[in-house]
């Protein structure tokens, strides 16, 4: 099916009538469309309450959970956020765990509510609380996706052991060094493993019961692509606007364990999902070229494809170090701007708009109490806080960094005041000399189009870079505004000449 008929498809199903569990839903349109602002939160930690400032939930204080996390929703939209990815929701392990709350990718329970997220004040069962909170998302226009965790808890593996892989001593297998988790059986391509099979059904079942939009696949790539072809006919034969998001990248050359199933992401794409997570991860690594070659691949690959496909982002997850960290300030301040003037789906991670560092004053030391066999604060530094009931990721100890909030907010509302051109312009590179600084451009399709014109420069260390690029029918005429800079670009003729200071990203949209 082509694009145009897909879209022509979802308008007449949309007016149909035909009511589905998810009858309100048009997250896969967004998402097919480059229109959905998606962040990643964690709900432990989203609206916590740490009232002694020491960054641990501590036991007379309110961790966060679903019912106070609406008081957060107006904040989110705010920041031109559409979409949220709820990290996993679900029951973790306690047994060999990671962290003092454990991890939540430890799923011990693929069809009920981690009881750390319900309010105990609540009246309402914790699956309604839940509901509560994505009934109250979609008031104000944010869809939800649900994160499905790819592995099982060492607690799950003794109470349910034919899910699990064993190895030739019939021992459960840890992949890689995810030391809290044993890998699931899900079978092959030629036999899956149906119980494996049946609780992801369950898992859709109950994501689908709490109103939400779509999920996304945690690893991916460990499963066979015929399990996902099915998982995913099943869910979008209640919500054909059920959306898939493949946690996969086209860097990922291998499986985590020498037992696991891969399927890399191209063969996630062709199974249904929807869209994956391309490697925009490693722009911290990359020089300009690579960066530009990687929209490029992207934009290539997204064509190859019978039904629409699309990406995320991920400058920043939470398996990434915080991009003040990496390179300051600056890097978040670009991240952000790349976001905002790209076209795929932007995604951050919940404290990336407010220059969270993740670094907790308690972190790796001996907890005064656990909920898990684990009595130490383990976290990963400089990344958002997965194992432990730890405090509101708005900057901690270090406040909010006002700089990088302020470019968050702008960057996404000038995406979204120029989605049009952003999402169905033609996107060009603008060639430099410097291999460290990268230029791009899209082009609305009219007669007389505007222009959005990005400079960035990767070099985050040394001095100023002079750039000086050739911009196409560029003339006295033309009507210039300067939306992201210092104010050193200066235009001459039909060429734009700029001073890039390390880190800098400089944005401009012309109108001929």
């Amino acid at each position: 099916m082509s694009k145009r008929a897909f879209l022509i498809f979802s308008l007449i199903f949309s007016l149909s009538g035909i009511c589905f569990a998810g009858e309100n839903n048009n997250l896969r349109t967004m998402f097919l469309n480059n229109q959905t602002n998606i962040m990643g939160i964690n709900i432990r930690t989203f609206n916590a309450k740490d009232l002694n400032g020491n960054e641990i939930i501590d036991e007379n204080e309110e961790s966060g959970n679903f019912i106070n996390a609406v008081e957060r929703l107006n904040e989110i939209k705010g920041l031109g956020i559409n979409t949220l990815h709820l990290l996993p929701i679900t029951p973790v392990g306690k047994l060999k765990a990671l962290g003092t709350a454990g991890s939540l990718y430890a799923i011990s329970d693929f069809s009920s509510i981690n009881e750390q997220l319900v309010d105990k004040n609540s009246k309402l069962s914790p699956e309604e609380q839940a509901e509560f909170f994505i009934k109250e998302c979609h008031k104000r226009g944010i869809k939800v996706i649900i994160d499905l965790p790819s592995c099982g808890s060492y607690d799950l593996y003794l109470k349910s052991p034919e899910l699990f892989i064993k190895d030739d001593k019939n021992i459960s297998i840890v992949p890689t060094d995810w030391t809290d988790v044993r890998l699931l059986n899900t079978g092959n391509n030629n036999k899956l493993n149906h119980d494996v099979f049946d609780v992801h059904k369950k898992f859709i079942d109950m994501v689908l019961r709490l109103g939400a939009d779509g999920i996304r696949a945690d690893v991916a790539t460990i499963k066979p692509s015929r399990f996902w072809t099915e998982i995913i006919n099943y869910a979008r034969s209640k919500d054909p606007e059920f959306m898939f998001l493949a946690e996969a990248s086209d860097s990922w050359r291998e499986p985590p364990s020498q037992y696991a199933e891969f399927t890399p992401y191209d063969e996630l794409l062709k199974a249904g999902f929807d869209g994956y997570y391309g490697s925009f991860f490693n722009l911290k690594d990359w020089n300009a070229n690579e960066f530009i070659e990687h929209i490029k691949f992207n934009n290539k690959l997204l064509k190859n494809y019978s039904e629409p496909k699309s990406v995320i982002m991920s400058f920043s997850t939470h398996d990434e170090v915080s991009p003040v960290i990496l390179h300051g300030d600056v890097f978040s301040v670009m991240i952000a701007w790349l976001e905002g003037t790209l076209p795929f789906n932007p995604y951050a991670i919940d404290g990336l708009p407010y220059g969270d560092k993740y670094i907790y004053p308690w972190a790796n030391g001996k907890a005064a109490r656990t909920e898990t066999d684990d009595d130490t604060y383990f976290v990963h530094r400089g990344k958002l806080d997965i194992f432990n009931f730890s405090r509101c990721p708005k900057g901690g100890q270090y406040g909010i960094n006002k700089k990088v909030l302020d470019n968050f907010k702008r960057a996404y509302q000038f995406r979204n005041d120029n989605i049009d051109i952003i999402t169905q312009g033609e996107f060009s590179q603008i060639k430099t000399k410097d291999e460290k600084v990268f230029a791009y451009m899209v082009t609305e399709k009219c007669k007389n189009p505007e222009r959005i014109i990005v400079l960035g420069n990767l070099d985050f260390k040394n001095t100023k870079n002079n750039i000086k690029v050739k911009i196409p029918k560029l003339n006295k005429t033309s009507q210039i505004e300067f939306v992201q800079g210092d104010g050193s670009l200066k235009i001459h003729r039909n060429k734009l000449y700029t001073s890039l200071t390390p880190g800098e990203i400089e944005v401009v949209k012309i109108n001929y």
